[in-house]
């Protein structure tokens, strides 16, 4: 036993294993004298302690308002987040096909005159029953192949009140039965009525009817276009004949929360990419307000050989 403990010892020794085993006899009181010895004085007395010193007061807590205020630091204020806008896909209007939308109301107004005076644009006479205020809304203002037209409103007056129909699109698909649409609103005796509609929508559309293929109705047909009458009577009293200018001036209109017509290709193509229908609606009350404004600034300047003759007949009676 004693050579297979001696093994085990030097195995152990090797494998860096310390041997844990009972203390020496008399190695613990020794311990705990010397303990008692070193507490204890030279007298057998015990030892005292230093006194304690008593903890320091706290600083006063800082002021980090007034520190601020004093370096010249703004707080940061928490603005309340604004509310989120419902957000839905739904549009007004009749679908009349796949991606095409027809909206249309009727707005009472006094008897506008049978037969519209038009020496004002240099051009004869026209019956009431025969005139189509338009405007168009498109992807761009600069025109050109690339642009298109993705709303068309017209007015016109039908059974005593001014009936605006609009029609617009949804889908790129759909520009084709848009534009056979509004062909069917179009005879050869229609009267357009337009604000610029003479160097944009007329060609725009003109050039849309020939990718499409169709024929153009607008092509032949007698066009007033009320920017130049504006600009040949005003352009010395407004600051500029744009057309909200002369409805504020005329017609005493001040929209309120109108998307401008710049806007209206942003708010098309969201919509096209998933996008709230919120701004496309606002695109139609823009252009229902633009077609109404038409037919006001028309009998606005029916009115203009009336009042110059008037005028010219009492400057003849003063000399």
């Amino acid at each position: 036993m004693s050579d297979l403990a001696a093994r085990l010892r030097a195995l152990r020794k090797q494998a860096g294993i310390r041997e844990s085993g009972p203390s020496p006899t008399g190695s613990a009181p020794a311990r705990s004298r010397s303990a008692a010895d070193a507490s204890s004085g030279p007298s057998g007395q015990t030892a005292r302690r230093e006194p304690t010193l008593p903890a320091k007061a706290p600083r006063p807590g800082i002021d980090l308002a007034a520190l601020r205020r004093m370096a010249g630091v703004r707080e940061r204020v928490s603005q309340p987040r604004a509310p989120l806008r419902s957000y839905t896909r739904d549009v007004p209007g009749d679908e009349l096909s796949p991606g095409l939308r027809l909206l249309e109301q009727r707005f009472a107004s006094s008897e506008p005159p049978a037969e519209f005076d038009l020496t004002f644009a240099r051009l004869a006479t026209a019956r009431r029953e025969h005139l189509l205020h338009f405007d168009t809304e498109t992807t761009g203002l600069a025109g050109g192949t690339g642009t298109r037209a993705f709303m068309i409103g017209a007015a016109d007056w039908h059974d005593g009140a001014l009936r605006v129909r609009q029609l617009y699109i949804t889908t790129m698909a759909a520009e084709t039965a848009m534009l056979k649409a509004f062909s069917e609103w179009i005879d050869p005796h229609t009267v357009l009525v337009s604000y610029n509609g003479k160097s944009y929508d007329a060609p725009l559309l003109a050039t849309r009817y020939r990718l499409a293929r169709l024929a153009n109705p607008l092509s032949g047909l007698t066009h007033v276009d009320l920017l130049h009458p504006m600009r040949r009577r005003y352009r010395q009293d407004w600051e500029n004949c744009k057309m909200q200018t002369a409805e504020r001036r005329l017609l005493r209109i001040v929209r309120e929360d109108d998307l401008p017509g710049s806007e209206a290709p942003r708010a098309w193509l969201s919509y096209l990419r998933g996008g709230a229908s919120t701004d496309l609606v606002r695109v139609a009350d823009h252009n229902l307000q633009d077609v109404r404004s038409l037919s006001g600034l028309l009998i606005e300047a029916h009115g203009w050989a009336e009042k110059d003759a008037l005028a010219a007949s009492l400057a003849d009676y003063k000399k």
